[in-house]
Parts: structure tokens; C-alpha cells; sequence
């Protein structure tokens, strides 16, 4: 019979006090960081199944022989959860913008129509703006602490001056326009949630 008290006490509380869902997450992406990317982000709900997050990009970092990626950039991004906000599956919609200084990296890379081997004899200087969709699953660890994994692809415009090497001054060409489509987003966020 106490029991029963118990459980029956438990259950009219539960109906009574209002429990509250987090509202405010703060995160850094650990694959950005181990490109040694200094990053942060905070995401925050909007309604039962919304959150508005806006992340931000900084390395200012010039490699040994003569490479430069320097870059700074931020994504405002809305989302849908598919649960509850900070769990599970989610949907989102992203913008991008930033700025670039980028050169002497060696690679043969030519992806989806942009060829990323001219960095190895070129150095780009100029911003860049685009949109794009994503997807990902947050996994919920404790009260506090999530893990979350996300991939997102858009389209980015962008205008540069191309230097003949990372430290060179002479323009080759200036406000040369690009445009972009493929990934735009990446993430392995640790989060942790108010």
C-alpha cells in the first residue's frame, strides 16, 4: 500500500511541477579543432522542436614553408528536430560567410569542379558568402553533456585576388568570382546544455 502512495504521489508531481527542457547549448566542433580551428557556437530553442544556432571559425595561423590558411567565417543556422530539441535526428538550414588568405598548400585535390591543387602554387585573399541544408543525430550522453554529428551541402560564391606564391604582393588577377557546390558543413560537436 505505500507502495502505491509512493508511485500515485510521484506521478501528481510529476503532472504538477513543471519540468523544463534545455534551452541554451554551447558547443565546439572537435574536427574543426584538430585542424587547430579555434571555434565555438551556441545554439538556442525556440520552440519544442526549433533551435537558431550560430557557430563561428577563426585560424589565423601561417605554416612552415612559406603555406598560409588563414580564415575566419560564421554559420547561422536554423533547425527541426525530429523528437525534441537537442536529441535525435534533426534537420537544418544554414547560411555561410567569411573571409580567406589561403596558399602554398601542396595537394592534387580536384573536387566536384573545383580544383583545390592551384593552392600548392597560388595564394587566394577574399571572402566568400553561400547557403546549404544539413543533417544530423545528437546523442545524448548525460543531463548536461551531448555529442552531436552533422553533414551539410550548399552552394558558396566567392571573389579573390590570386598571388603567384603565399607571400608574394604582385596580383595575378583580382576579384576573380567562384561558385561553389558540395559540402558546406562538417561537425563532431561536443555540447553542453542549460
Amino acid at each position: 500500500m505505500k507502495k502505491a502512495g509512493y508511485l500515485l504521489f510521484i506521478a501528481i508531481t510529476m503532472l504538477i511541477v513543471p519540468v523544463k527542457a534545455q534551452n541554451v547549448a554551447v558547443k565546439t566542433n572537435i574536427l574543426y579543432d584538430a585542424l587547430l580551428n579555434v571555434n565555438a557556437g551556441v545554439e538556442v530553442g525556440l520552440a519544442p522542436r526549433w533551435t537558431a544556432e550560430i557557430s563561428a571559425d577563426y585560424n589565423s595561423w601561417t605554416l612552415s614553408h612559406d603555406r598560409k590558411w588563414k580564415h575566419w567565417f560564421l554559420q547561422p543556422e536554423v533547425r527541426y528536430w525530429f523528437c525534441e530539441r537537442f536529441s535525435g535526428h534533426f534537420v537544418g538550414a544554414h547560411l555561410i560567410g567569411g573571409q580567406y588568405n589561403v596558399g602554398g598548400l601542396k595537394n592534387g585535390i580536384n573536387f566536384l569542379g573545383t580544383d583545390f591543387s592551384k593552392l600548392s602554387d597560388r595564394r587566394y585573399q577574399g571572402w566568400f558568402a553561400g547557403a546549404g541544408i544539413a543533417y544530423g543525430y545528437s546523442w545524448i550522453l548525460d543531463l548536461h553533456w551531448n555529442v552531436e554529428a552533422e553533414i551539410g551541402l550548399g552552394w558558396t560564391y566567392s571573389r579573390s585576388d590570386v598571388y603567384p606564391c603565399a607571400t608574394c604582393g604582385t596580383k595575378l588577377a583580382e576579384g576573380k568570382p567562384h561558385n561553389y557546390v558540395g559540402p558546406t558543413k562538417a561537425a563532431i560537436n561536443l555540447i553542453y546544455t542549460f
